[in-house]
Protein backbone atom coordinates (compact mmCIF):
# COMPACT_ATOMS: atom_id res chain seq x y z
CA UNK A 1 0.00 0.00 0.00
CA UNK A 2 2.65 2.33 0.56
CA UNK A 3 3.58 3.98 -2.30
CA UNK A 4 0.05 4.64 -3.38
CA UNK A 5 -0.39 6.10 -0.12
CA UNK A 6 2.48 8.17 0.48
CA UNK A 7 1.61 9.10 -3.56
CA UNK A 8 -2.05 10.28 -1.97
CA UNK A 9 -0.46 12.01 0.83
CA UNK A 10 1.42 14.12 -1.33
CA UNK A 11 -0.86 14.79 -3.76
CA UNK A 12 -3.62 15.72 -0.90
CA UNK A 13 -0.77 17.64 0.65
CA UNK A 14 -0.24 20.06 -2.54
CA UNK A 15 -3.30 21.49 -2.15
CA UNK A 16 -3.08 22.37 1.44
CA UNK A 17 -3.33 26.47 2.32
CA UNK A 18 -0.43 27.92 4.77
CA UNK A 19 -2.88 26.79 7.91
CA UNK A 20 -2.03 24.79 10.82
CA UNK A 21 -3.79 21.32 9.83
CA UNK A 22 -2.36 17.39 9.83
CA UNK A 23 -3.92 14.81 7.81
CA UNK A 24 -3.47 10.94 6.98
CA UNK A 25 -3.32 9.71 3.50
CA UNK A 26 -2.95 6.34 4.95
CA UNK A 27 -6.03 6.32 6.71
CA UNK A 28 -7.86 7.81 3.25
CA UNK A 29 -6.67 4.84 1.36
CA UNK A 30 -8.27 1.61 2.97
CA UNK A 31 -11.76 2.90 2.64
CA UNK A 32 -11.01 3.99 -0.77
CA UNK A 33 -9.33 0.64 -2.00
CA UNK A 34 -12.34 -1.12 0.14
CA UNK A 35 -14.83 1.21 -2.33
CA UNK A 36 -12.60 0.65 -5.67
CA UNK A 37 -13.26 -3.28 -4.89
CA UNK A 38 -17.18 -2.85 -5.32
CA UNK A 39 -17.65 -0.33 -7.27
CA UNK A 40 -18.61 -0.48 -10.96
CA UNK A 41 -18.30 2.04 -14.25
CA UNK A 42 -16.88 5.36 -13.93
CA UNK A 43 -17.24 5.17 -9.86
CA UNK A 44 -14.92 2.20 -10.23
CA UNK A 45 -12.49 3.93 -12.61
CA UNK A 46 -11.79 6.80 -10.45
CA UNK A 47 -11.41 5.04 -7.76
CA UNK A 48 -8.72 2.59 -8.95
CA UNK A 49 -6.64 5.19 -10.29
CA UNK A 50 -6.31 6.35 -6.79
CA UNK A 51 -6.57 2.98 -4.91
CA UNK A 52 -5.13 0.36 -7.14
CA UNK A 53 -4.02 -2.03 -5.03
CA UNK A 54 -5.72 -3.86 -2.03
CA UNK A 55 -5.09 -2.61 1.32
CA UNK A 56 -1.67 -4.18 3.24
CA UNK A 57 -2.65 -4.32 7.38
CA UNK A 58 0.57 -2.80 9.09
CA UNK A 59 2.39 -5.51 11.43
CA UNK A 60 3.27 -2.69 13.85
CA UNK A 61 3.69 -2.84 17.51
CA UNK A 62 2.95 1.14 17.58
CA UNK A 63 0.29 1.66 14.97
CA UNK A 64 -3.02 0.42 15.01
CA UNK A 65 -5.99 0.26 12.08
CA UNK A 66 -9.44 -0.58 13.10
CA UNK A 67 -12.65 -0.71 10.67
CA UNK A 68 -16.12 -0.33 10.91
CA UNK A 69 -18.97 -0.55 8.77
CA UNK A 70 -22.76 -0.27 9.94
CA UNK A 71 -25.89 -0.60 7.66
CA UNK A 72 -29.57 0.64 8.18
CA UNK A 73 -31.81 -1.82 9.03
CA UNK A 74 -33.74 -3.28 6.26
CA UNK A 75 -31.15 -1.98 3.61
CA UNK A 76 -30.98 -5.20 1.21
CA UNK A 77 -26.92 -5.86 1.35
CA UNK A 78 -25.28 -7.46 -1.67
CA UNK A 79 -23.85 -11.11 -1.22
CA UNK A 80 -20.45 -10.50 -1.68
CA UNK A 81 -20.29 -7.42 0.87
CA UNK A 82 -21.95 -9.65 3.47
CA UNK A 83 -19.56 -13.02 2.95
CA UNK A 84 -16.73 -11.25 1.94
CA UNK A 85 -15.96 -8.39 4.79
CA UNK A 86 -15.72 -9.86 8.70
CA UNK A 87 -18.92 -10.21 10.82
CA UNK A 88 -17.04 -8.69 13.98
CA UNK A 89 -16.84 -4.90 12.44
CA UNK A 90 -20.78 -4.65 10.91
CA UNK A 91 -23.24 -2.96 13.05
CA UNK A 92 -26.64 -1.88 12.42
CA UNK A 93 -27.90 1.84 11.89
CA UNK A 94 -31.86 2.24 13.24
CA UNK A 95 -32.40 5.31 11.13
CA UNK A 96 -32.85 7.37 14.49
CA UNK A 97 -29.38 10.13 14.95
CA UNK A 98 -30.49 10.31 18.86
CA UNK A 99 -29.23 6.50 19.18
CA UNK A 100 -26.94 6.62 16.38
CA UNK A 101 -24.35 9.44 16.22
CA UNK A 102 -23.35 8.30 20.10
CA UNK A 103 -22.64 4.90 18.96
CA UNK A 104 -20.50 6.12 15.84
CA UNK A 105 -18.85 8.36 18.18
CA UNK A 106 -18.17 6.32 20.88
CA UNK A 107 -16.59 3.87 18.21
CA UNK A 108 -13.98 6.17 17.33
CA UNK A 109 -13.62 7.39 20.75
CA UNK A 110 -12.54 3.87 21.74
CA UNK A 111 -10.36 3.20 18.74
CA UNK A 112 -8.34 5.91 19.11
CA UNK A 113 -7.58 6.52 23.05
CA UNK A 114 -9.85 9.51 23.16
CA UNK A 115 -7.95 11.46 20.67
CA UNK A 116 -10.37 11.94 18.14
CA UNK A 117 -13.69 12.10 20.52
CA UNK A 118 -16.83 12.34 17.66
CA UNK A 119 -16.74 10.59 14.16
CA UNK A 120 -16.23 12.80 11.28
CA UNK A 121 -19.62 12.51 10.12
CA UNK A 122 -23.03 13.48 11.41
CA UNK A 123 -25.42 10.85 10.70
CA UNK A 124 -29.19 11.59 9.57
CA UNK A 125 -32.65 9.61 8.69
CA UNK A 126 -31.31 8.81 5.29
CA UNK A 127 -28.19 7.90 6.18
CA UNK A 128 -27.90 3.81 4.64
CA UNK A 129 -24.26 2.99 4.88
CA UNK A 130 -21.55 4.54 6.79
CA UNK A 131 -17.78 3.38 6.35
CA UNK A 132 -15.57 4.19 9.01
CA UNK A 133 -11.41 3.59 9.36
CA UNK A 134 -9.31 4.96 12.45
CA UNK A 135 -5.60 4.77 12.69
CA UNK A 136 -3.77 5.58 16.01
CA UNK A 137 0.00 6.29 16.31
CA UNK A 138 1.53 5.84 19.41
CA UNK A 139 5.43 6.82 19.70
CA UNK A 140 8.07 6.74 22.37
CA UNK A 141 11.21 8.41 21.64
CA UNK A 142 14.39 6.49 21.80
CA UNK A 143 16.46 9.63 23.24
CA UNK A 144 13.89 11.82 25.08
CA UNK A 145 13.83 15.33 24.71
CA UNK A 146 14.25 17.65 27.46
CA UNK A 147 11.94 20.67 27.92
CA UNK A 148 13.69 23.92 27.72
CA UNK A 149 12.19 27.42 27.27
CA UNK A 150 11.88 28.90 24.01
CA UNK A 151 11.58 32.25 22.99
CA UNK A 152 12.97 33.30 19.37
CA UNK A 153 14.66 36.46 18.21
CA UNK A 154 13.61 36.54 14.30
CA UNK A 155 10.48 35.46 12.44
CA UNK A 156 6.75 34.74 12.67
CA UNK A 157 7.36 33.62 16.69
CA UNK A 158 9.38 36.20 17.80
CA UNK A 159 8.94 37.31 21.21
CA UNK A 160 6.61 34.27 21.60
CA UNK A 161 7.47 32.36 25.07
CA UNK A 162 6.64 28.46 23.49
CA UNK A 163 7.28 24.90 25.20
CA UNK A 164 10.59 24.46 23.69
CA UNK A 165 12.34 20.80 23.26
CA UNK A 166 16.03 20.33 23.84
CA UNK A 167 18.58 17.53 23.06
CA UNK A 168 22.20 17.79 22.66
CA UNK A 169 24.20 14.89 21.94
CA UNK A 170 22.62 13.28 19.01
CA UNK A 171 24.04 11.22 15.81
CA UNK A 172 24.23 13.89 12.94
CA UNK A 173 23.45 11.37 10.41
CA UNK A 174 19.87 11.86 11.98
CA UNK A 175 19.81 15.21 9.77
CA UNK A 176 20.35 15.40 5.99
CA UNK A 177 19.55 18.04 4.00
CA UNK A 178 17.85 17.25 0.60
CA UNK A 179 18.15 19.18 -2.42
CA UNK A 180 14.56 19.57 -3.95
CA UNK A 181 12.04 21.57 -6.22
CA UNK A 182 11.28 23.64 -3.44
CA UNK A 183 14.64 24.16 -2.32
CA UNK A 184 16.85 23.07 0.30
CA UNK A 185 14.90 20.89 2.88
CA UNK A 186 16.04 20.11 6.38
CA UNK A 187 14.59 16.57 7.41
CA UNK A 188 15.49 15.41 11.20
CA UNK A 189 14.43 12.14 11.76
CA UNK A 190 13.69 11.54 15.51
CA UNK A 191 13.73 7.65 16.39
CA UNK A 192 10.69 5.85 17.93
CA UNK A 193 11.33 3.48 20.96
CA UNK A 194 9.64 0.45 18.04
CA UNK A 195 9.39 0.90 14.38
CA UNK A 196 7.74 4.46 14.02
CA UNK A 197 10.31 7.40 13.74
CA UNK A 198 9.03 11.36 13.05
CA UNK A 199 10.90 13.71 10.56
CA UNK A 200 10.70 17.39 11.36
CA UNK A 201 10.28 18.93 8.25
CA UNK A 202 12.29 23.11 7.78
CA UNK A 203 12.05 24.36 4.30
CA UNK A 204 13.20 27.76 3.22
CA UNK A 205 12.01 30.70 4.71
CA UNK A 206 8.43 31.77 3.21
CA UNK A 207 7.75 28.83 1.01
CA UNK A 208 4.08 27.07 2.17
CA UNK A 209 3.43 24.08 3.16
CA UNK A 210 1.63 22.71 -0.44
CA UNK A 211 5.41 23.07 -1.38
CA UNK A 212 7.60 21.85 1.20
CA UNK A 213 5.29 18.91 2.59
CA UNK A 214 4.68 16.85 -1.31
CA UNK A 215 8.40 18.13 -1.64
CA UNK A 216 9.63 16.41 2.22
CA UNK A 217 7.76 13.03 1.02
CA UNK A 218 9.74 13.03 -1.99
CA UNK A 219 12.75 13.74 -0.55
CA UNK A 220 12.01 9.99 1.75
CA UNK A 221 13.66 8.22 -1.39
CA UNK A 222 16.72 8.98 -3.19
CA UNK A 223 16.58 12.92 -3.50
CA UNK A 224 20.30 14.12 -4.32
CA UNK A 225 21.21 15.51 -0.67
CA UNK A 226 23.25 18.76 0.43
CA UNK A 227 25.87 19.38 2.76
CA UNK A 228 24.44 20.18 6.29
CA UNK A 229 25.60 23.33 6.29
CA UNK A 230 22.96 24.27 3.32
CA UNK A 231 19.95 23.36 5.64
CA UNK A 232 17.32 25.97 6.77
CA UNK A 233 17.58 26.32 10.70
CA UNK A 234 21.46 24.11 10.53
CA UNK A 235 24.93 26.07 11.97
CA UNK A 236 27.96 24.47 12.71
CA UNK A 237 30.00 25.48 15.57
CA UNK A 238 33.56 24.14 17.29
CA UNK A 239 32.84 23.44 21.06
CA UNK A 240 35.02 21.53 23.98
CA UNK A 241 33.50 18.14 25.10
CA UNK A 242 35.01 14.82 26.67
CA UNK A 243 36.07 13.31 22.78
CA UNK A 244 35.69 14.82 18.91
CA UNK A 245 32.93 12.41 18.19
CA UNK A 246 30.74 15.11 16.14
CA UNK A 247 27.19 15.71 17.98
CA UNK A 248 23.84 16.89 16.68
CA UNK A 249 22.13 19.52 18.69
CA UNK A 250 18.41 19.94 18.27
CA UNK A 251 16.13 22.53 19.56
CA UNK A 252 12.63 22.45 18.33
CA UNK A 253 9.01 23.21 19.53
CA UNK A 254 6.28 20.95 21.17
CA UNK A 255 3.08 21.00 19.21
CA UNK A 256 -0.46 19.84 19.64
CA UNK A 257 -2.15 19.72 16.23
CA UNK A 258 -5.25 19.17 14.76
CA UNK A 259 -7.40 18.99 11.59
CA UNK A 260 -11.28 18.15 10.26
CA UNK A 261 -11.12 17.58 6.20
CA UNK A 262 -14.33 17.18 3.87
CA UNK A 263 -13.02 14.66 1.30
CA UNK A 264 -15.64 15.75 -0.98
CA UNK A 265 -13.87 19.62 -1.15
CA UNK A 266 -11.38 17.43 -3.50
CA UNK A 267 -13.27 14.77 -4.48
CA UNK A 268 -11.82 14.16 -7.72
CA UNK A 269 -8.18 13.84 -5.90
CA UNK A 270 -9.73 10.59 -3.81
CA UNK A 271 -11.56 9.22 -6.82
CA UNK A 272 -15.19 10.40 -5.07
CA UNK A 273 -16.32 12.63 -8.24
CA UNK A 274 -18.50 10.14 -9.68
CA UNK A 275 -19.34 8.72 -6.50
CA UNK A 276 -21.05 11.82 -5.12
CA UNK A 277 -23.58 11.53 -7.40
CA UNK A 278 -26.68 9.66 -7.55
CA UNK A 279 -26.32 6.57 -9.30
CA UNK A 280 -25.60 2.71 -9.08
CA UNK A 281 -22.25 2.73 -7.57
CA UNK A 282 -21.33 0.11 -5.91
CA UNK A 283 -24.57 -2.69 -6.30
CA UNK A 284 -22.18 -5.57 -4.74
CA UNK A 285 -23.08 -3.31 -1.56
CA UNK A 286 -26.88 -2.08 -2.10
CA UNK A 287 -28.48 -0.92 -5.07
CA UNK A 288 -28.32 2.69 -5.93
CA UNK A 289 -25.86 3.84 -3.27
CA UNK A 290 -23.59 6.78 -3.66
CA UNK A 291 -21.21 9.19 -1.46
CA UNK A 292 -23.03 11.43 0.87
CA UNK A 293 -20.16 12.56 3.13
CA UNK A 294 -16.20 11.70 3.28
CA UNK A 295 -14.37 13.69 6.05
CA UNK A 296 -11.48 12.92 7.98
CA UNK A 297 -10.53 14.40 11.81
CA UNK A 298 -6.99 14.11 12.79
CA UNK A 299 -4.61 14.71 15.69
CA UNK A 300 -1.30 14.49 16.03
CA UNK A 301 0.65 15.76 19.88
CA UNK A 302 4.73 16.03 19.57
CA UNK A 303 6.25 16.06 23.00
CA UNK A 304 9.44 15.41 24.72
CA UNK A 305 9.04 11.80 25.61
CA UNK A 306 6.88 10.98 22.36
CA UNK A 307 4.62 11.06 19.66
CA UNK A 308 0.53 10.55 19.29
CA UNK A 309 -1.37 10.96 16.74
CA UNK A 310 -5.11 9.74 15.55
CA UNK A 311 -7.18 9.97 12.73
CA UNK A 312 -10.82 8.86 11.97
CA UNK A 313 -11.10 8.97 8.52
CA UNK A 314 -15.78 8.08 7.25
CA UNK A 315 -17.48 7.89 4.50
CA UNK A 316 -21.65 7.67 4.71
CA UNK A 317 -24.09 6.79 1.57
CA UNK A 318 -27.22 7.22 0.65
CA UNK A 319 -30.26 4.89 -0.80
CA UNK A 320 -30.95 6.13 -4.28
CA UNK A 321 -29.57 8.80 -3.30
CA UNK A 322 26.31 20.31 34.77
CA UNK A 323 28.60 21.41 31.84
CA UNK A 324 31.31 18.87 32.07
CA UNK A 325 35.18 20.14 31.92
CA UNK A 326 36.46 19.78 28.54
CA UNK A 327 39.51 17.62 27.35
CA UNK A 328 39.14 17.75 23.23
CA UNK A 329 37.23 19.79 20.87
CA UNK A 330 34.48 18.72 18.65
CA UNK A 331 32.25 19.65 15.31
CA UNK A 332 28.66 20.11 16.59
CA UNK A 333 25.64 20.35 14.13
CA UNK A 334 22.52 22.54 15.78
CA UNK A 335 19.40 22.28 14.16
CA UNK A 336 17.17 24.89 15.27
CA UNK A 337 13.45 24.75 14.46
CA UNK A 338 11.95 28.55 15.34
CA UNK A 339 9.28 29.06 12.68
CA UNK A 340 6.42 27.16 11.04
CA UNK A 341 7.37 23.87 9.71
CA UNK A 342 6.07 20.47 8.86
CA UNK A 343 6.08 16.47 10.01
CA UNK A 344 5.68 13.23 9.10
CA UNK A 345 5.25 10.13 11.17
CA UNK A 346 6.99 7.23 9.01
CA UNK A 347 6.44 3.52 9.22
CA UNK A 348 10.09 2.72 9.03
CA UNK A 349 9.92 -1.17 8.01
CA UNK A 350 7.22 -0.16 4.79
CA UNK A 351 8.10 4.17 4.43
CA UNK A 352 4.25 4.75 5.01
CA UNK A 353 3.93 7.76 6.13
CA UNK A 354 1.04 7.28 8.67
CA UNK A 355 0.65 11.56 9.13
CA UNK A 356 1.61 14.62 8.02
CA UNK A 357 0.98 17.50 8.97
CA UNK A 358 2.40 21.62 9.07
CA UNK A 359 3.21 23.35 12.50
CA UNK A 360 1.75 27.33 12.55
CA UNK A 361 0.90 27.53 16.53
CA UNK A 362 3.19 25.50 18.60
CA UNK A 363 2.40 25.28 22.09
CA UNK A 364 3.62 27.94 24.35
CA UNK A 365 5.74 27.85 27.61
Amino acid sequence: MSPYANALTARWASRLDDRQTVLSGAGVYPLLALLARYATGPARDELRAVAPAPDNPIDSPTTRLAAGLWSRAGLPLGHRWRTELDASTRGELTGDPTVDQPVLDRWAHQRTDGLITRMPVQVGPGTALVLANALTVLVDWASPFQPARCQPTTGPWQGRPLAGLHRPGGDPAALRVADTAAGPISLLTVTGDADVDVLLVLGPTGQPPARVLPAALGALDDTPTLPPQAGPGVTEETVEAYDDRPELLVRTVGFTVTGDHDLLDHADLFGLATARHDGDHFPDISPQLSISDARQSTRAEFAATGFRAAAVTTVSMRAGAASPRATVRRRRVRFDVDRPFGFLAVHRPTGLVLVTGWVNDPAPA
